[in-house]
């Protein structure tokens, strides 16, 4: 809204300094500043109100014992994250780019499907939530939209079904008539493998930042013809207007990980991690980076793959064996470690260290090829 306003008052009264509005640097800037204010003004709000309710997070009995601690902790704490983030990109970015547009919707409804199954799990105490296949049909709705939207809209027409790939120069995969398909499995196994995630205290919402600080350098090059044509990437016009939006997340993550990090005093639930996933996988489908995934989220893909792994081996070893046995101690693999005995910051940091390696891999690929 204010980029709005600030472009009109230029174009009719011309006042020195208000160019600088045009600039997606600046904005952006404004954004992740906007984000975290709001996250640190409105966090301890949201946290207080949760402890009155009595909305508080239940340990499950199969985890870990050291999370016993842990019961009663406020959740659906991504609302934090949500509102910190909606409201700078409403303000500072151009809310008529079908970039935001697609987005902003997608975490806005993935949100509110987190939103209901936290819900059912917290307030109305039904132990599994949201029913798996209710969600999964939230998932695969937003997939359908954004896959059809990016398939039959003409802004798209020159690479709607086509993706980079990584390490590769002037060779795009082209899904074909299987794009859409694909958009839906990326955004639901993007949104799950972040949920999954989602186990330790500051684990899911730091390895995102990281994830997104190197999408934000990503969405600029692909916007920028200039940066795109040296770097021989595709060029799309208009994406750039997402780095609006992943420095409004960025600035929301950091005021969220505040109070996230250990001892947490509240979790995003899956109000947040939906979400988080979900902007994930519609930011890397919007700039045609959808096979950098496993790279660039490489945390999150070995958090799914592990808990891929444990239930197909336990299934195949108790129909072989007639009883079941694990590969990892517990899964997702974070809980592995846990059990191995490692303190849980130091496990949270050190997976931050690998999800920076797989960034500088990731940004590396776009010269190394």
């Amino acid at each position: 809204m204010f980029y709005y306003l600030f472009d009109y008052i230029n174009k009719v009264f011309n006042p020195p300094g208000f160019d600088v509005f045009r600039f997606l640097s600046f904005r952006s800037a404004l954004s992740a500043i906007t984000a975290m204010f709001i996250s640190f003004y409105a966090g301890p709000k949201i946290i207080a109100y949760l402890k009155r309710k009595q909305i508080g997070e239940t340990i499950r009995e199969v985890g870990p014992k050291t999370h016993k601690v842990k019961a009663g902790t406020p959740t659906m704490g991504g609302i934090i994250i949500i509102l910190s983030v909606v409201i700078p990109v409403l303000l500072w970015s151009d809310i008529k780019s079908t970039y935001i547009i697609l987005v902003l919707a997608g975490t806005l409804w993935l949100s509110f499907v987190g939103f209901v199954d936290d819900y059912l799990k917290v307030v109305k105490k039904y132990s599994k939530g949201l029913i798996a296949r209710y969600k999964l049909m939230g998932q695969i709705l937003i997939g359908l939209v954004v896959g059809v939207t990016i398939y039959l809209l003409p802004e798209f027409a020159p690479y709607n079904t086509q993706t980079t790939l990584p390490f590769f120069k002037n060779l795009n995969w082209d899904f074909s008539y299987l794009y859409i398909p694909a958009v839906i499995f990326i955004i639901t196994a993007t949104s799950n493998a972040v949920n999954l995630t989602d186990g330790l205290d500051g684990l899911a919402i730091g390895s995102m930042l990281i994830v997104m600080l190197t999408l934000a350098v990503i969405a600029y090059i692909s916007g920028n013809k200039i940066y795109a044509d040296y770097l021989n990437v595709i060029y799309l016009p208009g994406s750039g207007e997402l780095t609006i939006y992943i420095a409004a997340f960025i600035g929301a993550g950091l005021g969220f990980l505040w109070f996230n990090f250990y001892p947490a005093e509240v979790f995003m639930g899956d109000t947040g991690s939906l979400a988080l996933g979900g902007a994930f996988g519609i930011i890397t489908i919007l700039i045609k980076k959808e096979l950098l995934i496993p790279i660039l989220g490489g945390i999150f893909f070995v958090e799914a793959l592990s808990v891929i792994i444990q239930r197909m081996y336990f299934k195949y070893t108790k129909k072989k064996y007639g009883e079941g046995k694990r590969v990892f101690k517990m899964a997702p693999i974070h809980h592995h470690f846990e059990l191995m005995g490692w303190a849980e910051p130091k496990i949270v940091v050190r997976f931050y260290i690998i999800s920076i390696i797989f960034a500088i891999i990731s940004l590396a690929s776009f010269k190394i090829r």
